[in-house]
């Protein structure tokens, strides 16, 4: 064994130690990263504690370490750093006995979703659709390689794609990693494009599994609309790259949502192998709609007519019924003190009408 001979050690902001420095027992790190944003290099990942624990002591050898301070790595991920998270004895040097650890991620809690098929209300042709995914999930072996990778489903906003997925998860008893394409869109190139990466492998890791990407438009929109965007581009080559499963990953699904499916760039429309529409609720669908969630209200209704309401609110989706008629009613009935009258739900109708504008039919024909 190696023995520690060092005196004056200074450790880091700290003053120099005038005693024999005493060999630390147990590190325990926190990886910190770079300390410039780096566009090009991938953030090393511990694959192997006991491995990287004899690269650690090796090149760590005799460092003065306290509680906060860094240890920058000179080798192979040049740079990067760890922060001490604990250290005992506090104020020791690494030795060629101390354990060093590494801080664990604590796993992502699975989001289980308490919706089912029935609980929509309309959508029976999407219901039917995804049915074949759901059998698929719950027997990806079955498939082969006629699984049903790619889904798409579009619609006018609030007609219940999400609640779909989440329906498809809760019955198929699978997770689903639920992004919004928005939020893969970094601030420096490459990154979109690692996320995406990384969202598969833990699909992967997890399967059989739903990847769900809401405002698919966002990263996805025909080149004749947009300047195209060097990040926005490796985003999409990335998604089409996992999409069409040159790196086969098996059991894992994706289901990908848009408002506005008529802008998406035809590449990567063609990856999808089906497109489900999402239509506005019927008359019938409204009134639904309207009973079962005006059980739910804190409030009575008093003398409601709600037939005559579902009439008026024709080219209203779910969520607008929801959002817009019934919690602003509920909120009026509240600042007048009383129930919920038919007056409050009628004044909310032309309101609703001013805040959301509803494209052209055509659009989604």
């Amino acid at each position: 064994m190696r023995s520690i001979q060092k005196s004056g050690v200074k450790a880091q902001g700290g003053k120099l130690e005038k005693r024999r420095a005493i060999g630390a027992r147990f590190v325990l790190l926190r990886p910190a990263g770079y300390p410039l944003k780096s566009l090009f290099q991938e953030h090393p990942v511990v694959s192997d504690p006991k491995l990287f624990e004899l690269y650690a002591r090796e090149q760590w050898y005799g460092e003065a370490v306290k509680p906060g301070c860094y240890l920058f790595d000179r080798r192979l991920y040049p740079d990067f750093a760890f922060q001490v998270v604990k250290v005992y004895p506090n104020f020791s040097v690494v030795g060629s006995e101390t354990t060093i650890k590494v801080e664990q991620k604590a796993e992502t809690k699975r989001v289980e979703y308490d919706v089912h098929f029935e609980d929509v209300v309309g959508q029976e042709t999407a219901k039917r659709k995804v049915k074949i995914v759901e059998k698929f999930l719950q027997d990806p072996e079955k498939f082969g390689r006629w699984a049903p990778r790619n889904i798409l489903f579009y619609g006018i906003s609030g007609t219940g794609k999400t609640m779909i997925a989440r329906a498809l998860s809760a019955q198929a008893k699978v997770p689903m990693l639920p992004v919004k394409a928005t939020s893969l869109i970094g601030e420096f190139v490459g990154e979109g494009a690692r996320q995406i990466h990384s969202l598969y492998e833990k699909a992967e890791h997890m399967a059989p599994a739903i990847i769900f990407i809401d405002e698919l438009d966002a990263i996805a929109l025909d080149r004749r609309y947009q300047d195209l965007r060097g990040d926005v581009s490796e985003i999409v080559n990335s998604l089409l790259t996992e999409m069409d499963g040159i790196q086969r990953r098996t059991g894992v699904c994706t289901i990908a949502a848009t408002n506005q499916i008529e802008v998406l760039d035809s590449s990567v429309r063609s990856r999808f192998e089906e497109e489900i529409e999402f239509k506005l609720p019927t008359l019938e669908e409204r009134l639904i709609l309207l009973q079962k969630n005006a059980e739910t209200l804190p409030l009575p209704m008093e003398d409601v007519n709600l037939p005559e309401i579902a009439r008026q609110t024709e080219g209203f989706s779910g969520r607008d019924l929801v959002e817009k008629v019934l919690k602003a009613s509920l909120h009026h009935a509240i600042m007048d003190e009383g129930d919920i009258t038919q007056r409050h739900l009628l004044e909310t109708i032309p309101l609703a009408r001013k805040e959301f504008r509803q494209p052209p039919k055509e659009m989604f024909s």
